[in-house]
């Protein structure tokens, strides 16, 4: 598969780049950024962070608004963030142009509905298409974690939990917890999925931590100032039954803080620590 590289950038001795390539699970060109620490090299893979953003979001936003690169240089991860959702010319979108369906707003599933279903596979992208092109052209290990915001949150925690031999650990900012029972997830499952709801369980984190045992560790941030807490969110439906399985999970409640970057870009630090630590990268 051909990369195209499209920018590069240098920063805490390491690189920031931005690439396209052709997307055989999307049917069409998808752009990626990568952050490779100082210490990538073909002698010393190192892990990865695959980060997922929200709604209307790009690979951009994280990348230049998180602030993740200084201490991901200094722990020896890298970060790679795909794009929301398809792109390009032919790729479905609302017809009313929503920020929350259609282009932007891919929810990381694999749609079976028309006009969807071409092109919106965002789910086997990021669980197969992705890691295996990133493996094979970046001195990276197997190893991955995987980290998320809100609709990317959603992503994080639902392909996290249902590929504990893929990824570590998870983490997620302010996650689309139950999205069988918000506003969100009904209108891009109903568009994406179909009717029917039991086929949206496959997709809602609360369906399938409930047939779990245990889980790998866990780690949610929530800001108690975020605007979309009670009717989108909902994480104590998750944390109601992570109370009754084995496997670390924490959900940590941030007095004042909203749904931002400014959120985001606080807390940071500490998610790379947590994957960091159960990656043993780091013994605090």
């Amino acid at each position: 598969m051909i990369l195209n590289n499209i920018s590069g950038n240098k920063l805490f001795e390491g690189w920031h780049k931005q690439y396209s390539h052709k997307s055989e699970i999307l049917n069409c060109e998808m752009r990626f950024a990568i952050y490779l620490p100082p210490q990538a090299s073909s002698k010393t893979p190192v892990p990865v962070m695959y980060w997922l953003s929200g709604l209307t979001c790009s690979d951009e936003n994280f990348m230049q608004k998180a602030g993740a690169q200084k201490l991901a240089a200094q722990l020896g991860i890298a970060i790679v963030a795909p794009d929301t959702s398809p792109r390009g010319e032919g790729v479905a979108d609302d017809e009313n142009k929503a920020y929350d369906l259609g282009l932007g707003a891919g929810f990381y599933v694999n749609s079976t509905q028309e006009p969807w279903k071409k092109h919106y596979q965002m789910y086997d992208y990021i669980v197969s298409e992705l890691p295996a092109l990133i493996e094979a052209n970046f001195p990276v290990t197997t190893q991955r974690m995987i980290s998320g915001h809100s609709m990317g949150g959603h992503g994080a925690l639902t392909i996290g939990l249902r590929n504990p031999e893929l990824y570590q650990s998870i983490s997620a900012f302010s996650p689309i917890c139950n999205p069988v029972n918000c506003p969100w997830g009904e209108k891009a499952f109903s568009a994406y999925l179909g009717k029917n709801k039991a086929d949206w369980k496959a997709y809602d984190s609360c369906e399938i931590l409930s047939k779990l045992a245990h889980h790998q560790p866990i780690l949610i941030d929530q800001g108690s100032n975020d605007s979309f807490l009670q009717e989108q969110l909902k994480p104590e439906n998750l944390s109601t039954i992570a109370s009754s399985k084995q496997g670390q999970f924490t959900l940590n409640m941030r007095e004042g803080y909203d749904h931002s970057y400014y959120f985001i870009s606080t807390y940071i630090d500490s998610h790379l620590k947590f994957h960091a630590k159960n990656l043993a990268l780091i013994k605090n």
